[in-house]
């Protein structure tokens, strides 16, 4: 308020000094015309009662003018037209070129919200696209596989049976060669479905449903999901089975512990990857894994878009959005996440899912 009667006077300055001035000047020629000084200060005072109230008008106009321009700014552009009729020519310059910006401003905003849903089209078409091929390569890996295992049946047609290369069985090597491309492949679809969960978290309160689920069962899928690389990575999975219920979405929690166990395998070549509930603790989920950590200056920013920090830069593989998705999808979700780690002796993640009840004062 202060500021605004600041500001209104610094405006109205000049019609004031002319005030004061025309004043003096009325009460010199009086009083030198020899007017009772009685006569003068009624006069006088009559004056200034009459402008303090006239002023006091004035101002009421003023703050109620500033606050329509806000409202109306506040609302920029689509409340435009409920600015006040102008005083002045300038005002009135003003007032269109303000005009004039919020349109441009609509049309830019309508041309980026057309030209991010034309990508949003294109990318899932893609996506959608993309796995017809992936499928088509799972059926041939699958042909090959069972060729091989027809050759390592019948000897007469293996060529040199039991060969050996490095100590290892040539049936032994084909089998882990068909399971690394196998697993090569199943991180491709990873890939793909990890465009078509970017594309949808940023609008993601339209495809939310919230009910009770077994915190159980959503972990089983995604360690079922991933059961492959465990056993072709040789990391040892403990796992205690978790007897929560939890107000979730089931879709997008097992997209976030899924990204969580991606990065665990990841980033651990030896070792265990540990599932289990907090002790102690309702609802919060920790997974724990032996792998090469994370440098403490990079921990405050793990959950930033496009940030991969030392690791990434090692790996020259990681995109830094999976941590993104995952604090974004939780944000979303009412779940908040955290990350802890020590380089060298493993990562923690703790993902809170309980839900503090609302009470009604």
């Amino acid at each position: 308020m202060t500021h605004l009667i600041t500001t209104y006077l610094k405006k109205n300055r000049k019609p004031i000094l002319f005030y004061v001035v025309f004043l003096t000047m009325f009460y010199l020629v009086l009083y030198l015309y020899g007017v009772r000084a009685d006569a003068l200060g009624y006069a006088v005072f009559l004056s200034l009662v009459t402008f303090t109230v006239l002023g006091i008008f004035d101002f009421w106009r003023y703050q109620a003018r500033i606050k329509a321009i806000g409202e109306a700014f506040r609302n920029m552009p689509y409340e435009l037209g409920s600015l006040p009729e102008p005083l002045d020519i300038p005002e009135e310059k003003y007032q269109e070129e303000v005009r004039t910006l919020g349109e441009r401003l609509v049309a830019q905003e309508n041309d980026a919200r057309k030209s991010r849903q034309e990508m949003i089209d294109f990318y899932s078409l893609w996506a959608h696209q993309i796995k017809t091929p992936l499928a088509a390569l799972d059926l041939l890996l699958q042909s090959a596989e069972a060729r091989e295992d027809a050759a390592q049946a019948d000897p007469g047609d293996a060529g040199e049976p039991g060969g050996k290369s490095d100590g290892e069985p040539g049936g032994d090597r084909s089998a882990r060669t068909f399971q690394e491309m196998r697993m090569e492949l199943f991180k491709t679809g990873q890939y793909v479905d990890m465009v078509l969960s970017y594309l949808r978290a940023e609008d993601l309160s339209s495809d939310l449903l919230l009910k009770e689920y077994s915190l159980d069962e959503i972990v089983r899928q995604a360690v079922r999901k991933y059961s492959g690389m465990f056993i072709l990575k040789k990391i040892r999975l403990e796992y205690e089975p978790c007897k929560e219920t939890v107000l979730t979405d089931e879709k997008w929690l097992l997209f976030v512990l899924e990204q969580l166990l991606s990065n665990a395998l990841k980033y651990t070549d030896k070792g265990s990857i540990r599932i289990r509930m907090e002790p102690g603790s309702h609802g919060v989920l920790l997974i724990e894994d032996t792998g090469i950590g994370i440098q403490a200056e990079d921990l405050p920013r793990v959950f930033e878009k496009g940030f991969t920090g030392y690791n990434g830069r090692q790996d020259k593989k990681s995109t830094g959005i999976g941590l993104y998705l995952c604090r974004m999808v939780c944000g979303k979700l009412n779940h908040t996440i955290a990350v802890t780690s020590e380089p060298g002796k493993g990562t923690a993640v703790r993902l809170d899912l309980s839900r503090k009840e609302m009470r009604h004062e």
